[in-house]
């Protein structure tokens, strides 16, 4: 990066300053944190402060809800093709060999 692209990007105002490849990093580790990273995302989808966080927490909650959807569908064609018996009947077996009744 050259000095006149970085004087271009100190006049930017805050709010428009691109993000490093590191921040993209930490912000994808903390969208995974189960809960904590959940309320965070859903907190930077909806502020405006960094223009770049807040794009980059919608897109991970449209590639979760991408995620929940085709998790659904595969569920619905095991319980289509397999029925829903032979799992219940695997969890009472493993049930049963724990607890020894």
């Amino acid at each position: 990066m050259n000095k006149r692209e970085k004087a271009e990007l100190r006049a930017l105002p805050e709010k428009y300053r691109p993000m490093g490849a590191w921040s993209y990093f930490g912000y994808s580790i903390l969208f995974s944190i189960p809960i904590v990273g959940f309320i965070c995302a859903l907190v930077f989808a909806c502020n405006s402060s960094k223009i770049n966080r807040r794009n980059y927490a919608r897109g991970w909650f449209c590639g979760l809800l991408i995620a929940l959807i085709l998790i659904g569908i595969l569920f619905a064609i095991g319980v289509a093709l397999w029925g829903f018996n032979p799992f219940i009947d695997k969890i009472v077996e493993i049930f049963k060999e724990v607890y020894k009744f």
